[in-house]
Parts: C-alpha cells; structure tokens; sequence
C-alpha cells in the first residue's frame, strides 16, 4: 500500500544533482532588472510607434543604467547646437578672448526671425545677456551674433577636441539657402548626452564659469523634458524644434539618481498628429523610472 508514494519520493528526489542543496533556489532575476526592462520595452516602443525616426541616449548620470536607440546616428541639431556654442563663449571667456560683460549694440544685418531681439530696434545687449536669450528663449538673433563673435571653425574645433565628432556648427541660425545645400547643423544623442556631462562637471571650464553655464542652462523651460516633471526637480536642458524636427536634451537632477536624456527625432509629418508626443513620452517614461529608482531600494521598498 505505501510502495507508490515511495516510489514518487524518490523519483523526485533523484532530479535534485548530486551536491546541490534541494532548500536552494536557482539564482532569481534581480526585481530591479524587471522594471529596467519593462522601462527599455516601453521606450523603444514609442521610438518604434513615431510618425518618424525617433532616437535617444538616457542614463545615469553616475550610474549604471543606460537606454539607447541610435544613439550614434547624425540628426538636424535644431536648436540643441546652441550648447556647443555657449561651451565655447565660456572657454574663450576663461581664456580671456572675450568678456561676458561687454555690451556691443546689435548689428540689423545679423536679425532673423525667432526670438525677441528680432522685433526691437537697435537692441544691446551683453555677451552674458545674449547666451541667456539663447538658450533660454531660443533666441535666434542672439545665436547669430554670438556665433560671429567666438568663430564657426572655432567652435566645431572645440567639440572635436572633446571627442564630439559627430557635432557641427555648418551654418547661422534661419540660413536657409545654407540648410537647402546641405550645409545642416547636425549631432548625435550620444553626442549632445556627453556634452551635457561635460556642462556637470565643468571640464574645460574654471569653477566660475562651470557653475554659471549650468545656472543658464537650469533657468526653467517648458520643453518635452518637463513634461511630468516637479517644479522642484532642476533640469539643465536645450531642445529645439524645425520642421519635421524635434530634439531636446538635458540633465534631470532626480534626488539620488540624476540622468541625462536627449531624445531626437527627424522625418517627422507636422500635419500628422502631434510631432512632439513622442519626445513627451519619452520623457516621462524616463523620468517616472529614475525617480522610483532614487526613491526606493534594489526591492522596491521607499528609503527616503
């Protein structure tokens, strides 16, 4: 009557292998990696569902976790080459080429659409002034004459010399005969993603000019990297918008896990939905896994 069930213990019993402990599990997935890895689906899914080509580099600012899709592919820079030029105003400022402060009156000449100088008259404005109306209202005229002021070559030099070779100033702001030969200003996600660390940590860069670069950068924009996030959450970023085109890039500073994000995309139809919903999307998937992940432990437990 009890041979059966003996039989069936033992049976289970021989599928244990010799020496292993039958009380010991296999190792399990890390909990964490689950969520990282349901975050990266959810991410390419959007890239992939765009009404266009969609790429991105977001990663920890010091750590480990990183998504990318593209990341090394060139894209029209839009306006986000502005953070090459205001990295260049503040080393030749350090270097002494040019001071922040000198205030030249504007030349008419150097006016194009986007932005306020473009509707004022005879406007003068510091070297300081106009790298925050650059980055801050994406002013186009500021951009211009900034650019003449620190040099093209100069400032494609630079980026090259920090290993950004993917990124070139090829032409002024509102140049369209320039964009039409092919002469298109132009960067990658990996790029924009290393320059925002190099904006962090101030290489290159004298303590004083490092940290008033970031405090432009912080002034608050509404761009598709704010989107779902807190007011109380600093956020150092460009983005920048052309027809069929949309890229921002930044530094969310979560408490316990800052990251960078920068999303591109090109090939865009603007008569197609809303262009700029999947950079939005981005950036919220985004921003809703690093702020659980500087908020709770490796088990999903709150810490703070």
């Amino acid at each position: 009557m009890t041979r059966a069930p003996l039989l069936m213990v033992a049976a289970t019993c021989a599928l244990v292998p010799a020496g292993q402990d039958p009380a010991r599990e296999a190792p399990a997935t890390p909990i964490a990696a689950v969520l990282r890895d349901s975050t990266a689906a959810r991410l390419a899914s959007i890239a992939t569902g765009a009404n266009g080509t969609v790429g991105f580099l977001i990663a920890d600012l010091d750590g480990p976790d990183r998504f990318a899709r593209l990341e090394n592919a060139s894209f029209p820079a839009a306006s986000t080459i502005k953070l090459a030029i205001l990295y260049e105003l503040f080393v030749q400022a350090d270097e002494g080429r040019i001071r922040l402060d000198d205030v030249t009156p504007m030349e008419r000449t150097r006016a194009v659409p986007g932005g306020l100088l473009y509707e004022l008259t005879a406007p003068a404005l510091s070297n300081r002034d106009l790298a925050i109306a650059m980055i801050l209202q994406s002013d186009n005229t500021a951009t211009n004459v900034l650019i003449d002021r620190v040099g093209m070559p100069t400032v494609n030099s630079r980026m090259e010399a920090l290993g950004l070779a993917g990124t070139r100033l090829r032409r002024h702001m509102i140049d369209l005969d320039a964009a039409r030969e092919g002469r298109e200003n132009i960067t990658t996600p990996a790029d924009l993603a290393q320059l925002l660390r190099v904006f962090h940590r101030g290489d290159g860069l004298t303590a004083t000019s490092a940290a008033e670069a970031l405090a432009i950068l912080k002034k608050r924009k509404q761009t598709a990297i704010s989107t779902g996030v807190p007011q109380a959450v600093a956020i150092a970023s460009k983005s920048g918008a052309l027809e069929g085109v949309r890229a921002d890039a930044g530094i969310v500073y979560v408490p316990g896990r800052p990251y960078v994000f920068v999303a591109m995309a090109t090939f865009m139809k603007e008569e197609s939905g809303d262009p700029e919903r999947p950079l939005a999307d981005l950036a919220r998937t985004a921003y809703d896994y690093f702020d659980r992940r500087g908020t709770v432990s490796e088990y999903g437990r709150p810490i703070r």
